[in-house]
Order: structure tokens, then sequence, then C-alpha cells
């Protein structure tokens, strides 16, 4: 698996295609309940020192297969808002988004100087769920009824990880990035 910064025009194309699927765009919240990202607002988005985006690859190609992100990066803070996607399906449930997520955290902590990084799963995302419990967050509380799916209102379940707590775990990750 490899990290892929996005510096390229058809990378920037295939993930905001994958942004725009129900299937992943109805777990996310761009700001103000937004959900839809156009190519231009990714690519801004990718040059914005507030966010540290990488595509990330399978063990078996060069391919991409998913995107995993650092947002709402605060440099006097030291601290960022986690999220992540698989957009290639055929890959599910085989630890990617994990994989992808643990070597994001690395490098905001080892890299970016991060100290807390934030993260929330809508309470009925059970496979993010797990992802996050996976990786040492601990969970800080509740949005309630602030998500909306198909008209259903979820909690959002709100976590963090400060960076001894990463640097802990044995399997936590190091990336592999293209320069």
């Amino acid at each position: 698996m490899e990290l892929i910064p996005l510096d390229e025009e058809r990378l920037i194309r295939r993930s905001a295609l994958w942004l725009t699927e129900k299937r992943n765009r109805q777990w996310l919240d761009f700001g103000d309940g937004a959900r839809d990202m156009s190519p231009g607002t990714l690519k801004a988005m990718a040059r914005d020192e507030a966010h540290i985006i990488r595509a990330f690859t399978a063990d078996d190609t060069d391919e991409p297969i998913g995107l995993v992100a650092l947002s709402s990066v605060n440099t006097d803070f030291r601290s960022a808002v986690l999220w992540a996607l698989l957009g290639d399906q055929r890959y599910g449930a085989k630890g990617y988004v994990y994989r992808a997520t643990a070597a994001m955290l690395t490098l905001g902590f080892t890299e970016h100087g991060l100290e807390c990084v934030n993260a929330w799963a809508v309470e009925c995302n059970h496979a993010s769920l797990r992802i996050l419990r996976k990786l040492n967050f601990t969970a800080i509380g509740r949005q309630r009824n602030c998500h909306d799916i198909d008209g259903q209102r979820f909690d959002r379940l709100l976590f963090e990880l400060q960076a001894t707590d990463h640097s802990n775990r044995s399997d936590a990750g190091k990336p592999r990035s293209r320069a």
C-alpha cells in the first residue's frame, strides 16, 4: 500500500467521482452539510495547507483504490480531523482503509507535528467505528440527530487520538509515499 499526493488531474477527477457516489458521500460532511465535491474543489483542498489528502493503493497495483485525509489542519493547535473512504469496492474488507488511516496518522504525527487528531463516524457506520477503535481512538462524545441519510436522522460519535496513543501501537503503520 502506498499513499499518493493528489497532484495529477486524472487522480483528482477519479477521487472526486468517488466522493459523489452515494455509498461514500452519505457518510461525509465537508462543512455546512455539504457532501458533494467537484474536481475543482478537491484540487483546491489538496493544495491548501489546511488539508493533507492522499489516495492510497492496494498492495498489488499502483492504481489508487481510496482516499484518506487530515482536514482542518491547525498548526497552532497541532490538530486535524481524519476522514477516509474506499473508492474501489473490489478491495473492501481487506484492511486497506485501516492501513491507509494508520499510515496517514503516522504522517500527520511525525511529519506534520500534530498532537491530536479528531474523527467522527455516523452511529450506524459499523465499519468506520471498528477502524477507529482498532486505531486506538478514544470516544469523547456524541452529536445527537445531526446526520441525515435518506431522510433518517442519526447521531455522530466523536473520537480523538493523541500522538502518544498512536506511537505506542506496534501496528500503527509507516507510510510509503511518492515524492
